[in-house]
């Protein structure tokens, strides 16, 4: 991370209460073939949380505390860390820094910082609401990207574009909370009311929606430099295992989330088209 910090622009996308289950079988099933395109292999890494709900979670990413890998013990080096006297998982290869959390620690070496928020956390009509994005320098949110909109992602989506077009080449750190795979999500299933409540299947389908749009956030995040991708869940969600329904809570399906970062490089651009 010392080599990509600086030189690339770097995305974190959090897939808001997606279940590492579900992403797995869509993968594998060619349910997600953008998303899956992404993946070694085409399969998500398992990692567990650091939260079982999205506050603790985003809390914990922003200071450095990634989704650690599920099927190997610790410590696990980390991409990120504050300085911190005694850190067991601080590597030779991560960027440290010397502010409490990633955000400013970004901010500090030149980083344009902006959230994309989604859920309640990030909507700012309160005070709880608006410690996560205030960790930013620009923040955004609205109805249109929250979690009782159908078209959410494609709006978030559409405002990543216009961030990233907008004349201001400082390297970006964009973050974005995907809110249509959280409650809400009967909306994405054909066929299924309000009556039918949230299921599995329409968790499932939020998560379709979300990988047919996927590419034109890519693409807008290439279009100046390389990109440095970080792609997950804050945490999972249940649908009635063993009688528990929601997050917040200490179950497999919870803690258990789908993991993956890549770096892409730089779109080509035509000698018409001038750097932003």
């Amino acid at each position: 991370m010392r080599e990509i910090v600086g030189s690339h622009d770097i995305l974190m996308v959090t897939l808001d209460t997606l279940r590492f289950d579900v992403a797995d079988e869509l993968a594998v099933a060619g349910r997600t073939p953008r998303l899956a395109a992404l993946l070694p292999g085409g399969r998500w890494e398992r990692r567990h949380s650091p939260g079982s709900f999205t506050y603790a979670a985003h809390q914990a990413m922003f200071a450095g505390f990634l989704p650690t890998p599920a099927d190997r013990p610790g410590p696990h080096p980390r991409l990120f860390a504050a300085r911190f006297a005694g850190s067991e998982s601080t590597a030779g290869t991560s960027f440290v820094y010397d502010t409490p959390d990633l955000v400013s620690g970004l901010a500090e070496v030149g980083y344009r910082t902006v959230c994309v928020g989604g859920v309640g956390f990030f909507n700012k009509r309160a005070a709880l609401g608006s410690v996560l994005p205030g960790m930013f320098q620009e923040s955004h949110w609205s109805p249109e990207l929250g979690v009782t909109s159908p078209t959410s992602f494609e709006s978030q989506v559409a405002l990543a574009e216009r961030i990233t077009a907008d004349g201001d080449d400082r390297p970006l750190f964009l973050f974005v909370n995907v809110s249509a795979l959280h409650q809400p999500n009967w909306h994405h299933l054909p066929g299924a009311t309000s009556a039918d409540g949230d299921t599995r299947a329409s968790h499932a389908a939020a998560l379709e929606y979300v990988d047919r749009h996927v590419p034109r956030l890519l693409a807008a995040m290439t279009r100046r430099r390389p990109c440095f991708a970080i792609v997950c869940s804050d945490h999972g969600t249940a649908y009635g295992e063993d009688g528990h329904t929601g997050h917040r809570l200490g179950h497999e399906v919870v803690w258990t989330v789908p993991y993956a970062h890549f770096t892409l490089p730089a779109a080509a651009r035509t000698a018409e088209e001038p750097r932003a």
